[in-house]
């Protein structure tokens, strides 16, 4: 069937129609809807609204803090009640639905009809029906025309219905007029109405930290401000200096977690066992490396900020407190200054030696033996700051005679490494007075500072066969030569050639010391072995140990001395100098009871200045020894006598010619100036140019007799350890001449200062004399030199006495370990307890104050 085109037209248009009209509708039902949910949920949340702003008013208002703890208890209570009343129609509350939607907007825009309900009605007849389908459709455009005009108005909740009194604008009033009363304090009087303690018990929790510098600084503990349960947290604090590499532990108990976050500065550790952390507790540890902080929060006492400045160890300072000295024949003692800023563990002298120009296509020297460094002695277990000495004997040692340089090093616990400044000395060694013995102690050096000098070695030792029967008649040295230079030749690897050194060290020894080697060498293991001792701190039954085996060392020394010396002949020679000292065997004894009475008492450095000086009297003995064996010997005594009686003949010669200046300028001034010379006056200058004029002719018969000595023993050179002496000696017999030219004219005064000159000179000729028969080098170590200065001074009673002169430290003595491991145990246990919540609030008070005044 077809539709007329009038029909079809009037179709789209109704239905152009309908889709504006429900388009206007649905927007209309929305606001119909949000007016009506507005008025069924206002009136509840104004009730709400006003208890809570009564809740505010009455804190703002001081109301909670002047209740007691159980009062507000109560009060919350109330107002906690009012308000789940409220909230109460909450749970009734239903949502609009769509009829209601399209109710409220028949009856708020005042059409007649019912249109937003017509609009969204269906025909109830049939829909076949063509006159009822026409007339629904003509019904309801007529209501699309209305749609434009739907209106859902302002929501209605009838608030004054519900509160006819207006309580709500009293309650508003309320609230403003406290909020400008409670200024500064408005959250305080909030949480005040909380605040129920004395009713209900508190979570108790701490939160704790400390510092702990490394043992070795030797500082104590720092104890931080911590956060309390019942107290504000301190918020940010100032930063504390602690040394580098110090620990951080932070210990929270009653807490299940704890919100940490640090800078840079700070590692943490990771702590796998605990100790002293109560049930339940969590401790955790940082590593402080730098500046840095450490921050808590998330604590309901508030947020804490610790921060830190890292103080980094500084390098130790080590210095010479005076020039190397020689102790003995070839000890080396060396003073020295320590300082560091938590004390010095460890120290050492280091030896250099720059080699010498090599010769062209040469190889570099290579030594075969490491330099002899040597452990240095402190004046206390990690010292701060002191003075220390220490003396190493470098007798066998094949660098002793060489030029080294010398540099100190200390080293504290914390790797640092402080350098004094270098130094460049002589090694000392040990004096030989045999030629062929210094000839083997000067090859194995040459051999032991250069493994390329092994052919040149090999050279010399056999040049020193040649001739057996001259130059070595004895067969023992005859053969321990060959042996040394056989075992040169077979040599394969650089620890076949250390020990041809070694051999040929003993060969020397066995040639200038003969069967005295042995008892020497175990005198002197003896001495140090006691000296090591002494210098570590050993207790006092290894030290009466060590000195009994001194004692039987020095016997047997003793014994070997005295078979020597009648086995040569020579039990009744005298001494080799007039002023030389006696020693009996009871001083030596008396010397080492001495030694383990100091070292028993406490006063180490005494003991140990007390047996350098006995080191120094054994080595004079064996000079002595060693003198009485030399041929020549007997010849340079009766020379070093002869200078003492010159050196008295001269003082006599020159107090006679002062006198006589003297009388004969009164005598001039008596008889007047233009009177010549009396005969007395002549006679009296003859007699002392007669006298100066026979002494000066001894002097040079001594000289003579001096430069024939050298020539016959070899000695002449740059190295003549007699040259020194010879020189003074020249000087003296030339002002000899000068004073006496001046007594042939009558000249007094320049006499008089010709003579000085001359007594000047031979005084120092006489020493340097004596210093050559004594040994090269061993000057400052004759007692009376430097070991006179180290001699041991005490007071009446018998105790050390200490000096700033001297370099003794007065700092005061480091806790030992033992007394270290104790503090801490008792620190732990303060924490550990501090740590129990449980414990009586005046308990952990009196804990804090322990911690913070350790």
């Amino acid at each position: 069937m077809s539709v007329p085109p009038e029909t079809s037209e009037r179709d789209e248009s109704s239905r152009s129609v309908g889709e504006n009209a429900l388009r206007l509708l649905t927007v209309a039902l929305a606001h119909a809807w949000q007016a009506l949910l507005w008025e069924r949920l206002w009136p509840v949340l104004a009730a709400a609204a006003v208890g809570a702003g009564i809740f505010l008013a009455a804190s703002w208002a001081g109301f909670w803090i002047s209740l007691p703890p159980l009062g507000r208890i109560v009060g919350l209570a109330l107002f906690g009640f009012i308000l789940l009343a409220s909230l109460i129609p909450v749970m009734w509350l239903r949502l609009p639905r769509t009829a209601d939607a399209l109710r409220r907007l028949d009856y708020s825009s005042g059409l007649a009809h019912r249109p937003a309900t017509a609009i969204t009605d269906m025909l109830a007849t049939r829909a076949d029906d063509p006159v009822a389908d026409a007339l629904w459709r003509t019904h309801r455009a007529r209501a699309a025309e209305t749609a434009r005009r739907l209106r859902a108005g302002w929501p209605r909740p009838h608030l004054a219905a519900r509160d006819p009194y207006a309580l709500r604008a009293l309650v508003l009033l309320a609230v403003v007029a406290t909020f400008f009363m409670a200024e500064g304090e408005r959250m305080k009087r909030i949480t005040a109405a909380f605040d129920w303690t004395g009713v209900i018990a508190p979570r108790l929790y701490r939160v704790d930290a400390w510092v702990t510098p490394p043992a070795y600084t030797g500082r104590p503990p720092v104890l931080l401000p911590g956060i309390r349960h019942d107290q504000p947290a301190p918020g940010e604090t100032a930063a504390i200096s602690v040394p580098t590499g110090s620990e951080l532990v932070v210990r929270a108990t009653g807490l299940r977690s704890v919100d940490l976050s640090m800078t840079a500065g700070l590692i943490e550790e990771k702590n796998d066992s605990p100790t002293g952390v109560a049930e339940g507790g969590i401790e955790r540890h940082f590593r402080i490396g730098d500046n840095g902080s450490l921050t808590v929060r998330g604590l309901p006492a508030g947020s804490v900020i610790w921060g830190f400045r890292a103080v980094p160890d500084r390098a130790p300072v080590i210095s010479h407190t005076r020039d190397p000295q020689t102790i003995g024949r070839a000890g080396l003692s060396l003073s020295y200054r320590i300082e560091d800023d938590y004390g010095v563990v460890s120290a050492e002298a280091r030896f250099t030696r720059k080699a010498g120009p090599a010769r062209e296509g040469a190889p570099a020297p290579r030594p075969l033996v490491t330099p002899p460094d040597f452990a240095l002695s402190l004046p206390q277990a990690r010292t701060r700051a002191g003075v220390g000495q220490t003396t190493k004997d470098l007798t066998e040692h094949p660098w002793a005679g060489a030029t080294a340089t010398l540099v100190l090093a200390a080293r504290d616990e914390g790797g640092n490494e402080g350098l004094s400044e270098p130094r460049e000395i002589r090694l000392p060694e040990r004096p030989f007075t045999k030629p062929l013995a210094r000839a083997l102690v000067e090859q194995r050096s040459n051999l032991a500072l250069d493994v390329h000098a092994r052919e040149r070695v090999g050279r010399a030792l056999d040049a020193l066969l040649i001739a057996p029967e001259r130059f070595t008649p004895e067969p023992a040295v005859y053969l321990g030569l060959r042996t040394a230079a056989t075992r040169l030749k077979l040599a394969k690897t650089d620890d076949d050639l250390r020990s041809v050194v070694d051999y040929l060290w003993e060969i020397a020894v066995l040639i200038e010391d003969g069967t005295m080697s042995d008892a020497e060498r175990e005198l002197r293991a003896a001495q140090d072995a006691l000296r090591q001792a002494l210098e570590r701190g050993a207790n006092e039954d290894e030290i009466r140990r060590l000195t009994d085996k001194l004692r039987q060392a020095l016997d047997r020394f003793m014994q070997a001395l005295a078979e020597q010396l009648r086995r040569d002949g020579t039990t009744d020679a005298r001494p080799l100098d007039r002023n030389t000292r006696i020693i009996r065997p009871q001083d030596l004894k008396s010397m080492l009871d001495r030694i383990e009475n100091l070292a028993r008492s406490g006063a180490r450095d005494a003991a140990r200045r007390l047996l350098d000086e006995l080191q120094a009297m054994l080595d004079g003995l064996s000079r002595n020894r060693q003198a009485r064996g030399d041929p020549g010997s007997g010849d340079m005594n009766t020379m070093l006598d002869e200078l003492g009686r010159m050196i008295q003949e001269q003082q006599r010669l020159r107090d006679r010619t002062y006198r006589e200046g003297r009388d004969s300028r009164g005598e001039r001034r008596n008889r007047g100036p233009e009177q010549g010379q009396s005969q007395r006056e002549r006679r009296a200058f003859g007699d002392l140019r007669q006298g100066q004029e026979g002494l000066r002719q001894k002097l040079e018969r001594m000289l003579e007799e001096m430069r024939r000595l050298r020539q016959g023993g070899g000695e002449e050179g740059e190295d003549d350890p007699g040259k020194e002496s010879g020189e003074a000696l020249g000087r003296a017999e030339q002002a000899m001449r000068d004073a006496e030219g001046a007594l042939g004219e009558g000249d007094s005064d320049n006499a008089v200062e010709g003579q000085g000159r001359a007594l000047q000179n031979l005084r120092r000729g006489a020493q340097s004399l004596a210093e050559s028969m004594r040994g090269e080098g061993d000057g400052p170590g004759e007692p009376g030199g430097a070991q006179a200065e180290s001699a041991e001074r005490t007071d009446p009673l018998g105790r050390p006495v200490r000096s700033r002169e001297y370099g003794d430290d007065f700092t005061v003595k480091v806790p030992d370990e033992i007394d270290i491991q104790r503090a801490r145990r008792v620190l732990e246990e303060l924490r550990r307890r501090l740590g129990e919540p449980d414990r009586p609030r005046l308990e952990l008070d009196y804990l804090e104050r322990l911690l913070r005044d350790f």
